[in-house]
């Protein structure tokens, strides 16, 4: 047995620890071996058969971590030639082993960005923990982790594995890569092979006018939107449940009014459906199976007086995409109104935040259990007893912790950096810094940037309703790869037009926006749209398209209707994507629905998923699709369900691809962290960017073809962050939350009414100038409820605030 091999990624796995020493003139223009087939093998060494100065193959290195017994040797067992590279697991914990070329600018193959490659490999296993591992050289950063391309099948015989690059990405001039084993067992490997590959590019072909072309199109749908919906899901038949509630409406709560719809894209129609609780501000997500779980909702509005806010449900349902009605499942521990809502690898769902049954803030974790259909009792559930807020954006890792962003509603962030990673296994909490003003924050948008396998989180924007400044640009990108990872700031979002009571006009200075909404697009960018300058008030009319690969954003037609509080953007399976809802201060709600082409969908003619062999999928399996022209990149991205700028469930999941002809074997991760169980929306995408419309594939189970179920290729990422891990607090029955924590001033008008706090700069602080700007943005009458007056809107204290009284007087 080997001794202990410390090379995991956090600590530069990609370098070999047991380094090749210097190569002979021989070595380095000795021709590549019997894999060579073709255009030229970018493989030194291909086969093993020259030796280095040390243990192992010259170009070739030990590499991996964790705690695990294992064995490198050379053997005579090879497909060709006489040697072969084995690497056997015979105990492991954690972590893995790998034979990797060795990263250094003799051996490592140069690569040009953009491109792609096609690697091959002949193997036998013994396990079907196997994946091929690629690691890239930034020229900037230098050796990193790129992704996990195949999982390699048991093999009692020698078969070939054939995988394709995604592109290369920028400011990458090497490549290197090898076998993981990460399961007790072997794999042998011989007759490695790398080659590059040139896929055809089609003509362009603008089929709208220049702009669109450029910027894409907005279109206002004929019919409304029957219902005040603020939760929008995309269901696996194509469909989108909207869901109202009380839809934010005192007096339709007051009549026991609740209602839901479900827009079907393919007639434009609507069917409202009955809805059996006051669903406003539930929590949802999508279980494995397809049904729709939500979680509370709201029980109860604030007092007039203010002295008590908003009430949890304990209440939990399933909609049923089938029948479009909704069960009722066992309640929570807790009511949580404006719960976190994350799915798990294992298909469980896991929920934090939110405000109880008396408006006290929930200090209550929650667990859905997907094996018995149920929320399980409080006892089963690891417990911190910590507060994390209203609508928390907790992001599922690729380790199975959860990343909790920063993202929130209403208010400052939570104590301390404003963003951490909790681990539920070891029940600890770890603040992670760098989130630029987290307390203003509040509505923001945190998104798993494209694809999921890169770890990496983008928030946006945000304010805070408390305090009222103008909501800002900030964006910040966190690279949860690193070792000790930290957000780093972005680039600011760019600037629209704000309306603030007379009309658009140019946002200045760092005006930004809140109420942002993310939407992953199938070509690998993100779309933000909507937003408003404070708190339930001046729409912001921008939008702009986020590259992840460049890191910047690309300004495009913005939504002509204003999307800010209970606005929901999502992404249909046409590749378009629909916005809907604005509920400002004043009560009223937008019913106008606006759906936007995106400019990759006036690039001509799109490729077509003519088939797709098997639509149920497994982990680590390898499916057989057919396009009608050549594609460059394949996807699953997660549907939407998503509310107050948040949807932590939403994912793009690269699939690697074996490509012959036409024909194209789809490679799914091994590892349920990055495609938590579910429905999934499976796009092609063409070199142009132009993506088809999805075919609809149902991911679960362990892998096909496997003796047993797979554990998942997790990599040592994000481990070694400076603050020490918070253990859990005193066991405590609530946090205290201010009764007006939803931002608006109580003292006046009723609860669908939301009085700034604080009015924006241009406004005088004087009675006549505040009612101006009240009047302006339509509020109507306004009740004084109680006896303060904290804004001086009734000085003639007759109880209503800007009346005439109030006017006249000096």
């Amino acid at each position: 047995m080997s001794p202990p091999l410390r090379s995991g990624l956090r600590r530069r796995p990609r370098t070999a620890l047991l380094a090749v020493g210097a190569l002979t003139t021989a070595l380095l223009i000795s021709a590549p071996q019997s894999a060579q087939a073709g255009p030229p093998n970018l493989i030194s060494n291909p086969g093993f058969e020259t030796a280095g100065t040390g243990a192992m193959p010259a170009c070739w290195s030990q590499s991996g971590w964790g705690d695990n017994d294992y064995t490198f040797e050379t053997v005579a067992d090879a497909h060709s030639g006489t040697k072969a590279m084995k690497v056997e697991l015979t105990r492991r914990v954690d972590g893995d082993r790998k034979a990797l070329i060795t990263e250094n600018t003799v051996c490592a193959p140069t690569v040009v960005p953009d491109r792609q490659y096609d690697l091959s490999l002949w193997y036998k296993s013994t396990t079907p923990d196997v994946s091929v591992t690629l690691f890239r050289r930034d020229t900037d950063a230098g050796w990193q982790y790129w992704t996990d391309l195949k999982t390699l099948e048991i093999s009692a015989d020698y078969a070939q594995a054939e995988v394709r690059t995604p592109a290369v990405p920028p400011k990458t001039d090497r490549i290197a890569w090898g076998v993981s084993v990460y399961g007790t067992g072997s794999v042998t490997t011989d007759d490695y092979a790398m080659e590059e590959v040139s896929v055809p590019v089609p003509d362009p072909e603008c089929t709208g006018t220049a702009q669109e072309c450029e910027d894409g199109r907005w279109e206002v749908l004929p019919v409304q939107n029957p219902v005040r919906s603020m939760h929008s899901v995309v269901m696996h038949n194509g469909k989108v449940l909207l869901i109202a509630g009380s839809g934010n409406d005192p007096s339709l709560f007051e009549a026991g009014s609740f209602t839901s719809a479900v827009y079907d894209p393919a007639d434009g129609s609507y069917r409202v459906i009955p809805t059996p609780a006051d669903m406003f501000c539930a929590g949802h997500v999508q279980l494995q199976d397809g049904r729709v779980l939500i979680m509370s909702g709201n029980k109860g509005y604030p007092s007039a007086d203010g002295t008590i806010g908003y009430q949890g449900l304990k209440d939990s349902y399933l909609f049923d995409p089938e029948t479009e009605t909704y069960i009722r499942t066992n309640d929570m521990n807790d009511g949580h109104w404006y719960p976190s809502a994350t799915i798990l690898g294992n298909g469980d769902v896991i929920s934090f935040g939110g405000l109880k049954e008396d408006s006290t803030g929930s200090v209550t974790a929650e667990r859905f259990s997907a094996a018995e259909n149920r929320w399980l009792p409080l006892w089963q559930v690891n417990q911190t007893w910590s507060y994390w807020g209203l609508y928390p954006s907790m992001i599922l890792m690729q380790d199975g912790r959860l990343f909790y962003s920063g993202s929130h509603v209403f208010g400052n962030g939570t104590p301390g950096t404003g963003a951490a990673i909790y681990d539920y296994e070891a029940n600890t909490v770890t603040e992670v810094p760098g989130l630029q003003s987290k307390d203003e924050r509040d509505q923001s948008a945190s998104v798993l940037l494209p694809p999921a396998q890169d770890q990496r989180v983008l928030t946006l924007g945000g304010g805070n309703i408390d305090t009222n400044p103008a909501a800002n640009r900030l964006t910040d990108i966190i690279d949860l790869k690193q070792p000790d990872p930290s957000y780093v700031h972005g680039p600011p979002i760019p600037q629209g037009t704000v309306d603030m009571g007379d009309g658009p006009r140019p946002q200045t200075g760092a005006e930004g926006k809140m109420y942002v909404s993310a939407v992953l697009l199938p070509d690998g960018t993100v779309l933000e749209t909507g937003g408003a300058l404070h708190n339930r008030a001046n729409p912001v009319y921008e939008a702009s398209i986020f590259d992840p690969v460049t890191e910047t954003f690309d300004p495009v037609t913005p939504d002509p209707e204003a999307r800010g509080y209970h606005s929901s953007s999502f992404l249909l399976p046409d590749g378009r994507v629909m916005s809907v809802g604005d509920n400002p201060g004043n009560g009223s709600w937008n019913h106008n629905v606006s759906v936007y082409t995106p400019p990759y969908l006036l690039k001509g003619p799109r490729p077509q998923i003519t088939s797709v062999i098997d639509g149920e999928w497994t982990y680590g399996d390898t499916q057989r699709i057919t396009v009608d022209r050549p594609v460059v990149k394949a996807e699953l991205i997660r549907p939407a369900a998503v509310t107050h700028s948040s949807d932590p469930n939403q994912r793009f999941v690269d699939l690697p691809m074996t490509v012959d002809g036409n024909n194209i074997d789809l490679n799914v991760t091994s590892n349920p962290n990055l495609a938590p169980p579910g429905w999934y929306m499976l796009f092609a995408v063409d070199a142009n960017g132009v993506p088809s419309v999805a075919e609809w594939v149902h991911l679960s189970g362990p892998a096909a073809m496997a003796a047993e179920a797979p554990s998942a290729h997790v990599h040592e990422f994000a481990q070694e962050a400076q603050a020490a891990p918070e253990q859990p607090q005193r066991k405590r029955a609530s946090a205290p939350v201010d009764p007006q924590v939803a931002g608006c001033d109580r003292h006046y008008g009723s609860a669908g009414v939301c009085v700034p706090t604080v009015f924006p700069k241009k406004v005088a602080p004087t009675t006549k100038a505040r009612c101006s700007w009240l009047a302006e943005h339509d509020y109507g009458r306004l009740k004084v409820n109680g006896k303060d007056d904290p804004l001086k809107l009734d000085p003639n204290r007759d109880g209503v605030a800007c009346g005439k009284g109030d006017l006249r007087r000096r």
